[in-house]
């Protein structure tokens, strides 16, 4: 059977390749209001800056070592968190990354599940924060 070749391109969603390319959110943010950092299994490493007021996620901003998958996800959590009010930002799933981009290929899910869950973490260390305000002074 003659199997056709993948054309990145071509075969990939729009969404999926304005995610994978868009640069606009990649940057660190000196003490943010949340922050998390996590490697995946596949050795990428994502790192998410959130900046909040009134309870609503004003922006976030991510680093990311890893391939075009792990910046197309972590650019989706971005889109998806912006606006929302903290409480609405923990609905945000990796199948929610992963329907947005349509064609994120199945063996690079885990890419979803490690932006969703840096994701988590900078929003548990916002919580952290809000209960001891004094922290932020001490963020990297």
């Amino acid at each position: 059977m003659d199997q056709k070749e993948f054309n990145f391109l071509q075969d990939h969603s729009r969404n999926f390749l304005e995610m994978a390319y868009r640069a606009d959110k990649i940057e660190r943010v000196e003490k943010p209001d949340g922050y998390g950092k996590r490697t995946g299994v596949c050795g990428d490493t994502i790192e998410m800056f959130l900046t909040v007021k009134d309870d609503k996620i004003q922006s976030v901003s991510f680093l990311a070592h890893g391939c075009v998958n792990t910046v197309a996800c972590s650019n989706t959590v971005v889109s998806m968190a912006e606006g929302k009010t903290v409480d609405e930002a923990w609905n945000i799933t990796p199948e929610n990354v992963t329907d947005f981009l349509e064609t994120l290929p199945s063996k690079e899910v885990h890419c979803a599940e490690l932006a969703v869950g840096v994701f988590y973490l900078a929003l548990s260390d916002l919580r952290d924060t809000k209960k001891s305000p004094w922290k932020k002074l001490y963020k990297k």
